[in-house]
């Protein structure tokens, strides 16, 4: 019983309702009107069982409508042959029903072919085992090629409708690419004329300092101030332009070192057991550095999850002197023969990206198997600039 209301919810509820609509009124004329079509006597009870069998399959047509369309054939055919002359109006509308499935479910050339065939089958009489008058082969004719057209209407106006849609979601998509790749080009051109320009100048301006003050014995606190400034200056900008190059959704807000426990949270609910440890004085990073850090350690975590099951990982985040280490550890084992060719991250990008956002800032990474099991990470970031958070203002 459970597969059978499983099946039925399967069908389209249009269908199942319309399957239980001829059931319905198959069983009403099968007590009430029976002598009207040519029964003996009301009720005929016997009715009840074809109505069923009709109302099952009009609830099917969509699925099966070459087979239903059959089954109703040679229903009415065992309807006539038992005597009755008469066709009740829900075995008409069934045959209505199917007609313009046969329109509105198969391709033109099959469903003509289906159509013409049926209709020829009722014109010729062997339906009814009775020659049919002339009016009669026209009404049906009418009839059933109406009911056929208006399917085949439907699925003119259907199969339209989803090019339609088709078609417009192509041109969303097109449209979407090139505004992308219209705000992608704006912001290469703005790179490459702050890098033409404005880096130059102070690269410049650097240079003439230091000579003006290698001049006046190299001791003006002053000049060196500039000097140092500038180069400052220029790096900051060699990671700003860095940045314009990268994706679009990177140039918004976005989480750094500090966000690493709300990672940690996040995925710990259903992966590996992960432990956090933070060694020297935390600093503030330039935006840029902390966000590549925080991608990193989220890169490498989610490969631990991935690859290492329910094992243990490590996060190490080291504030040295000059550099900001990051150090991803698990000592899981599955799936490991992936992560030991050394491209066992979380997409086929995974290390690339890393390696990309680590030299973007002078720095290196490194990634492999552990001989005693699991997986290791190491990023090595250097600081131009950090202000310990003990300094914020």
């Amino acid at each position: 019983m459970p597969s059978l209301i499983r099946h039925f919810r399967s069908l389209p509820l249009v269908d199942v309702l319309m399957g239980t609509a001829v059931i319905v009124l198959g069983t009403v004329e099968a007590l009430t009107v029976a002598e009207s079509y040519g029964a003996a006597q009301n009720p005929q009870f016997w009715w009840l069982g074809q109505a069923v069998v009709t109302g099952l399959l009009v609830a099917h047509r969509r699925r099966f409508p070459v087979a239903v369309f059959i089954l109703m054939l040679l229903a009415q055919y065992a309807w006539h042959r038992q005597g009755n002359e008469g066709c009740p109006v829900w075995q008409l509308a069934s045959l209505l029903i199917v007609f313009h499935t046969l329109g509105a479910n198969l391709p033109l050339k099959p469903g003509v072919s289906w159509a013409v065939t049926g209709i020829l089958i009722f014109d010729s009489g062997a339906v009814d085992h009775r020659p049919l008058p002339l009016e009669e082969v026209i009404f049906l004719t009418v009839l059933f090629g109406a009911a056929y057209l208006t399917g085949l209407a439907m699925r003119g106006y259907q199969v339209r409708a989803q090019r339609m849609a088709e078609r417009a979601a192509r041109l969303e998509l097109e449209r979407e690419r090139r505004a992308a790749e219209a705000v992608a080009a704006e912001r290469t051109r703005i790179a490459r004329e702050l890098h033409d320009v404005v880096a130059h100048s102070v690269s410049m301006m650097v240079m003439q300092a230091g000579v003006l003050r290698r001049s006046m014995g190299g001791d003006n606190t002053i000049l060196s101030g500039i000097e140092q400034t500038g180069r400052e200056a220029v790096e900051e900008l060699r990671i700003m332009l860095g940045a314009l190059r990268m994706p679009q959704d990177e140039a918004l807000p976005q989480p750094g070192l500090d966000m690493v426990e709300n990672l940690i949270t996040t995925v710990g609910a259903s992966g590996p057991r992960v432990r956090l440890a933070v060694e020297g004085d935390p600093v503030r990073l330039p935006p840029g550095l902390d966000l590549s850090a925080y991608r990193i350690v989220q890169e490498a975590l989610t490969n631990a999850v991935k690859y290492a099951g329910d094992a243990e990982a490590r996060i190490t985040i080291g504030y040295r002197d000059d550099v900001v280490e990051l150090q991803i550890v698990d000592n899981g084992t599955a799936g490991r023969a992936a992560a030991g060719t050394g491209t066992g991250l979380s997409t086929g990008n995974g290390l690339i990206g890393m390696r990309e956002r680590a030299e973007l800032f002078g720095g290196s990474i490194e990634s492999g198997p552990l001989a005693e099991g699991g997986f290791r990470v190491h990023a090595r970031l250097p600081i131009s600039q950090g202000v310990t958070m003990s300094e914020r203002a």
